[in-house]
């Protein structure tokens, strides 16, 4: 069965995604941009390393074009920002070949909009209700290969202060590993001979046999290579580059969290107005800064699908959610990990401290938290809805009461200010995972003991 997810449909290389299917999906999306666009919307293609990716990129392009779509398709792997920017730049639709940072066997299809962020549930559920119907398109339209790096360049320079970066005193570490940011950041650091290291500078599909996920447990390396290397700084990004991963100076993974509230306190010093976007799962600590700072906080359920939404509807500082996604003002509603990383050492620039030091400064201003989960699984589905009422209702966890219940998304108990509870489904097995937060580093290990108790 074919179905989009929070980021589009996603399934194992040669069981599921297959060229039948793919033939399927493209042909249900053209579908959907003729009956809302007709063939005036133009649809630009592209791909990250993974393998095959490139092949069903060229088959989706050609696709099209035999049904008289203006087609556009990447002449080289390109990240997904990259070719979301575009979508919006040459007001086009957008097709993604990429499965993001989920296993190397793994393939997707990614459907952007022309505002650039990902498609709303209304518009796949539109393509999914096209799959297998009767339609007939045009003749040939048009297609070219296209490097879809030149207009995301000169947009990225507008909105980031390179000349500030140029200023930074210690030295940048990049690790490619393997992924779509290859190409790319290396080469805007170059642009402006900006200095730095590197590892894993080659695309592979099977991303050196790992997650393509910046996680500190695939960063290994570029943890030992900054410990290392006196005053240094290293980032990283995912197979597709849409998600971050940064590294301080003491070799120290700092989380998607910490970053979000460090860069709404640089943008806000830049002059940025408006309020700061966060998910149900994203930390406290980002609350407690916004407050701190008067921004008015939006919270929206899991998945950045709902935070470009938000970001679309509301004057935005910034978004940005806890798997290590975020964007900015002036930018577009979709993650961007290439961003993300140069804001971090634009903000390091202007400050003229550390990473550490920056998180230290955050902690003083929001608070240091601590977080934990446990996933559970379930003999069914069926077992969830039970589970999410029964936490629905609680009013006590051990000593601690609930304050506040929020079920935008799974449920949220509010223990005090200071402390949360998440309980929320996942969306592809039976199985529930349980987060915890506090800033009392023993009061989660109280209320994980207690949670097991209640299940």
């Amino acid at each position: 069965m074919i179905k989009f997810g929070t980021d589009g449909w996603r399934a194992v290389l040669d069981k599921e995604f297959t060229q039948e299917n793919v033939e399927r999906v493209t042909l249900a999306i053209g579908k959907y941009v003729y009956d809302n666009y007709g063939f005036d919307k133009q649809i630009i293609i592209g791909y990250d390393p993974r393998n095959m990716a490139d092949k069903y990129a060229k088959l989706c392009a050609e696709l099209l074009y035999q049904k008289g779509f203006k087609v556009q398709l990447s002449s080289r792997v390109v990240p997904t920002p990259v070719l979301a920017y575009n979508a919006k730049n040459k007001n086009a639709a957008a097709v993604m070949f990429t499965a993001s940072h989920n296993p190397p066997e793994y393939l997707g299809m990614k459907f952007i909009p022309d505002y650039a962020g990902p498609a709303t549930q209304e518009i796949t559920d539109e393509i999914v209700a096209n799959l297998d119907k009767d339609y007939d398109f045009g003749k040939n339209g048009s297609l070219d290969e296209v490097d879809f790096a030149p207009d995301y360049y000169k947009h990225l320079e507008s909105l980031i202060n390179i000349e500030k970066i140029k200023t930074l005193n210690s030295t940048i570490i990049y690790d490619g590993l393997y992924s779509a940011s290859i190409g790319y950041f290396d080469e805007l650091l170059k642009r402006h001979n900006i200095k730095f290291k590197t590892l894993h500078m080659e695309h592979d599909p099977n991303f050196g046999g790992k997650m393509p996920d910046p996680k500190p447990k695939y960063l290994k390396e570029l943890v030992e290579e900054v410990k290392n290397t006196p005053n240094s700084i290293g980032v990283a990004n995912d197979g597709d580059a849409d998600r971050f991963g940064v590294i301080n100076e003491n070799g120290e993974y700092v989380s998607p969290n910490e970053i979000i509230a460090i860069l709404l306190k640089y943008l806000l010093k830049k002059g940025f107005e408006g309020s700061v976007v966060k998910t149900v799962g994203s930390s406290i600590l980002i609350d407690n800064v916004a407050d701190k700072l008067g921004i008015k906080v939006i919270e929206t359920a899991v998945g950045f699908k709902h935070v470009g939404e938000a970001m679309r509807l509301n004057k935005t500082i910034i978004g940005g959610e806890e798997s290590g996604g975020l964007s900015i003002q002036g930018h577009i509603p979709e993650k961007d990990g290439l961003i993300a990383n140069l804001l971090v050492l634009e903000a390091m620039a202007d400050s003229g401290k550390s990473l550490k030091e920056l998180q230290n400064e955050i902690y003083e201003l929001g608070g240091k938290y601590y977080t934990d989960r446990i996933d559970l699984e379930l003999k069914s589905r069926e077992e969830v809805n039970p589970i999410l009422n029964k936490f629905e209702n609680i009013k006590q966890v051990g000593l601690s009461e609930v304050t506040e219940v929020d079920t935008k998304d799974g449920v949220k108990l509010m223990l005090g200010k200071n402390t949360k509870i998440l309980v929320r489904p996942s969306g592809t097995e039976p199985l529930l995972r349980i987060y915890f937060e506090s800033d009392d580093e023993e009061k989660l290990v109280v209320l994980k003991n207690e949670v097991s108790k209640l299940l």
